[in-house]
């Protein structure tokens, strides 16, 4: 499959990605590399509230005039923050694109920090962290990084009580600057587009300045924990485990082990623990793999007087992947990655995503290399990968309390 796709640093360091289509949507983001992984413990949660703060307003469009430029004329407005990325985008019919370009372009470069505004949206994000602790699901897995990883990485994304609380106006306003700059952004677009009109829309609109983004160190571990609570009636459990960093070719082994374990109901845990034992509802496989950290994981939900032997078939179940893995298997995983991978990229949005993600990691232009990569996937990378799961894991359960 070819894709037209064209890439241009500019000499300001801002990275242009585009992948042209022919239908008349348009997916359009600006991205920053920039988030919870490059901020240090008494800050954790900043990068996130800021990305809050761009949608309060700038100083020639406030909340609803960028919510309504968008949204009157079909769109879709959002956001998000991760430990490695934040980014604003847009999806609307092609026509706008000018128009998208120019409200994303405002909200990055001229956010207003209103002081009200702020004050106001902390409440907001304190709501937020209740919503994330209240979810048992969404707990369990803020919480496995704690278990995984020491410092900034083993705090929730989202912050604290605390560290949200300490954040003041000149603290947003020092760190947006220090991180918002040219060389730090990504403007990617999918769609119906003239490549030239958006690096001429880009050259035009941003400056020179540059800084340098400090990343903090990460320290690996293992741990365990279980927490129980009162006022629910299932137990939540993740099992994880450390896997190769986006830089080594064999963290596509670490994507195939993923999906032979809990990727849909085919998956073998998906089999054992829901088809044949009736232990479960939801099983499902996630891979949190950067160029800076990487693990696998497997989440449960479950009686709280099953929760052991879970453990146990999870870990079973690895080590007969480690010993029993065959070439069939394998081959069947690697077709199924690679259906969801062309899957993936019929969404303009979605795939704007992808090429995010490929950019900040390594290069965007490795997402189209992706079928390729899994091809060539070793029986024995997976089986080592495996073999190494069991030997060094983390775990955490939520637990209905007596």
């Amino acid at each position: 499959m070819k894709f037209d796709f064209k890439k241009k640093v500019l000499k300001n360091g801002l990275t242009i990605l585009f992948e042209k289509r022919d239908i008349p949507v348009i997916s359009v983001a600006f991205a920053v590399r920039n988030g919870g992984i490059h901020e240090n413990i008494s800050e954790k949660g900043i990068s996130h509230f800021i990305e809050h703060m761009l949608y309060k307003g700038t100083s020639k469009r406030n909340s609803k005039q960028i919510a309504e430029a968008i949204e009157k004329k079909g769109g879709e407005l959002n956001g998000f923050t991760d430990e490695i990325v934040t980014a604003y985008w847009c999806k609307m019919p092609s026509d706008y694109l000018n128009l998208a370009l120019d409200v994303l372009s405002d909200m990055v470069k001229n956010p207003k920090f209103d002081e009200t505004e702020l004050e106001k949206e902390r409440h907001v994000i304190f709501e937020e962290i209740k919503m994330n602790k209240d979810i048992p699901m969404r707990h369990v897995f803020n919480e496995i990084q704690k278990y995984l990883y020491e410092g900034t990485l083993g705090m929730p994304l989202i912050g604290t009580y605390e560290t949200v609380k300490s954040v003041n106006r000149n603290r947003l306003v020092d760190k947006f600057r220090k991180v918002y700059t040219p060389n730090n952004l990504i403007l990617c677009v999918v769609g119906d587009a003239d490549f030239n009109k958006i690096v001429k829309f880009a050259e035009e609109t941003f400056g020179n300045e540059k800084e340098e983004i400090p990343i903090q160190k990460i320290e690996l571990k293992n741990g365990e924990g279980i927490e129980t609570r009162r006022g629910i009636d299932q137990a939540n459990l993740v099992f994880a485990y450390h896997v190769p960093l986006s830089e080594d070719k064999k963290h596509y082994a670490a994507k195939v082990l993923n999906a032979l374990l809990a990727d849909g109901m085919s998956s073998r845990l998906f089999s054992e623990i829901r088809e044949k034992r009736n232990l479960a509802y939801a099983i499902r496989g996630g891979c949190e793999i950067t160029k800076f950290y990487a693990y696998n994981l497997v989440y449960v939900g479950t009686m709280k007087e099953n929760v052991e032997k879970v453990k146990q078939i999870i870990l079973k179940e690895i080590k007969d992947v480690a010993e029993n893995l065959g070439e069939k298997e394998l081959e069947e995983t690697k077709n199924q990655i690679i259906g969801q991978y062309h899957i993936s990229m019929e969404d303009s949005q979605s795939q704007m995503v992808n090429l995010i993600y490929s950019e900040v990691n390594e290069r965007a232009e490795d997402f189209y290399e992706f079928e390729d990569n899994i091809i060539q996937v070793k029986l024995e990378d997976v089986k080592e990968l495996a073999k190494k799961a069991i030997e060094n894991y983390s775990f955490f359960a939520l637990i209905p309390e007596d």
